[in-house]
């Protein structure tokens, strides 16, 4: 039997993630075909992550390494397999130049010539690894920009508008493992049937509504946020049903499939914000921007933050557009 014979749901085709990743490079004449090899890199990475997660509590994968990252936050021991996971994955490419990782202080420029292309990626290996001892869905999340010069790359690729990014997306593991994709013309998401060890396309064209009903905020920080982040959630709590997991991954799936806002703001605490730019504000704002949403840290589109440095951080809000046009405007009357 012949891939295209093969059929799901309503006599629909089968759409693996490598099978639409390889459509869309034929709809760009001019496209060599290296964002095809990088994104099939990143997958396998996930897929790889996955298997480990899921093995972890019976492989002593669980706990702390006795560490701490560059963040000042203790280093789980999935955090470093991830991490190097990735880094192996992208290097293998022979499509990455440039490398930004929450687990490593500094970015990795990718020197040898047979190892290096003209991308940057940045990720977060994975996210919300203070959950991982206690089962709750955690994630990777990337973004990809295009190096400025190919043959004299420097950290100004990296410190640069999100409205640069040319691809992003996430990789959830949880009950399932899910990765969620833009590469410019909206948001698709895809499932991985272990049976077959493929993506397939379960989540075509997400798009959010212009209003939800779930707000996700952590209002254990109630009291350190500034007067328009407390009248907004005041507000938004009277009419929402209220959502936190604590796993950015896992909020802003639900936010994606569900629609309404999720916010980590700045605060008295976290002048600056805990969320990392390059990282997890980026692409997760092109993804929620890419579906129709909006993402705003309550003064400024979240894509238009330029950061200081390469973990620079950032307060941020998103989600559907009219909700967060709603928080905005509290700042605006502030």
């Amino acid at each position: 039997m012949s891939f295209d014979e093969i059929k799901i749901g309503k006599g629909e085709d089968l759409v693996t993630l490598t099978r639409w990743v390889l459509s869309q490079q034929q709809e760009v004449p001019e496209a060599s075909g290296d964002l095809t090899i990088l994104l099939t890199a990143i997958q396998f990475g996930c897929k790889f992550v996955a298997s480990k997660v899921k093995q972890a509590g019976l492989i002593n994968l669980l706990g702390l390494t006795g560490t701490a990252n560059v963040q000042g936050e203790d280093v789980k021991k999935l955090d470093v397999l991830a991490n190097d996971i990735f880094r192996n994955s992208l290097i293998a490419s022979g499509k990455a130049r440039l490398l930004v990782s929450e687990e490593d202080e500094n970015a990795m420029i990718i020197k040898n010539p047979h190892e290096r292309g003209k991308y940057v990626v940045t990720f977060d290996p994975l996210d919300g690894s203070s959950n991982i001892d206690c089962g709750v869905s955690i994630g990777t999340i990337f973004g990809i920009f295009k190096v400025k010069d190919e043959e004299n790359p420097d950290m100004s690729d990296c410190i640069r508008s999100g409205r640069e990014l040319i691809a992003a997306g996430y990789c959830m593991y949880g009950s399932y493992c899910e990765m969620i994709l833009s590469v410019g013309n909206g948001v698709n998401g895809f499932t991985l049937d272990p049976a077959i060890g493929e993506f397939i396309m379960t989540h075509p064209n997400i798009v959010l509504p212009s209003r939800g009903k779930i707000y996700s905020v952590n209002e254990g920080n109630y009291k350190y946020f500034d007067e328009p982040c407390k009248k907004y959630v005041d507000h938004v709590k009277q009419k929402y049903s209220a959502r936190y997991v604590g796993s950015m991954v896992s909020d802003i799936h639900r936010t994606l499939l569900y629609g309404g806002i999720f916010g980590y703001p700045a605060d008295s605490k976290s002048k600056k914000g805990k969320l990392r730019i390059l990282y997890e504000v980026f692409p997760m704002a092109f993804l929620i921007e890419q579906a129709g949403g909006k993402a705003t840290t309550g003064t400024q589109s979240a894509l238009d933050l330029i950061p200081e440095h390469i973990h620079d951080r950032s307060g941020i809000w998103l989600g559907s557009k009219e909700d967060v046009e709603e928080l905005e405007s509290y700042y605006k009357n502030q």
